[in-house]
């Protein structure tokens, strides 16, 4: 039975709430928990070092990996476990404090069959330190996201003539959005179709708000 599953059928899951690294647990984790054990205390605390300088993008050099590879009979495995911990942090990173509170962490990293009961201590002073402030400014800075909207221009054509007799006089709405990468896009609708976008938006808004009003989704602090 893998960890995920014993999860489930554990008192964390009979609450109602989800593990920090979600429904499913990601693979790199799952590839690190078999070699944990083969990892002493002074070596992982350097892993997780490393992983906690990569998230402030401070990075690791070259000669210092192959330092903390040295420091073990199998690079390979050095490898799995600092990326399995740098997976294991961002995914805990990127929830609010407000909502995952270091004793639920730490009751997650408990139920999670492979950590060490000696890495638990090491793994949420890293995500519950003095440094927390500053790696949430990092993991916002460096977030990959998409490009946001900075200006929004449009107007009215009236077509007086076209090929098409039929379509004499027809109005359409051109739309110009300069988006926060420097791309401009372009489109023309005609009136119709406008109205038609306009309604599914504030449909969508309306029930974006209904689900925010749920109490399943609300943060509890």
């Amino acid at each position: 039975m893998s960890a995920v599953q014993v999860m489930a059928m554990s008192g964390a899951a009979a609450s109602d709430r989800t593990p920090f690294f979600g429904a499913r647990m990601p693979i790199e984790m799952k590839s690190m928990l078999p070699h944990l054990k083969s990892v002493d205390k002074g070596l992982f605390r350097k892993l997780l070092q490393a992983a906690v300088r990569a998230l402030e993008n401070e990075g690791i050099g070259e000669d210092e990996f192959a330092a903390l590879t040295s420091d073990h009979p199998s690079p390979e495995v050095i490898r799995t476990v600092y990326t399995g911990l740098l997976v294991l942090l961002q995914a805990a990173l990127r929830l609010p404090q407000s909502s995952l509170k270091s004793d639920m962490f730490k009751a997650d990293l408990k139920e999670i069959k492979g950590i060490p009961q000696e890495f638990i201590s090491d793994l949420v002073k890293a995500v519950f330190g003095p440094r927390r402030q500053h790696l949430n400014e990092a993991v916002i800075q460096h977030r990959v996201r998409l490009p946001t909207l900075q200006s929004f221009r449009w107007r009215v054509n009236v077509s007086i003539s076209t090929s098409a007799l039929n379509r004499v006089l027809e109005p359409s709405v051109l739309v110009e959005m300069t988006l926060s990468s420097g791309k401009i896009k372009t489109f023309e609708v005609p009136v119709s179709k406008f109205h038609e976008l306009r309604y599914n938006v504030a449909y969508v808004l309306k029930q974006m708000e209904d689900l925010e009003k749920r109490s399943i989704l609300k943060v509890q602090d």
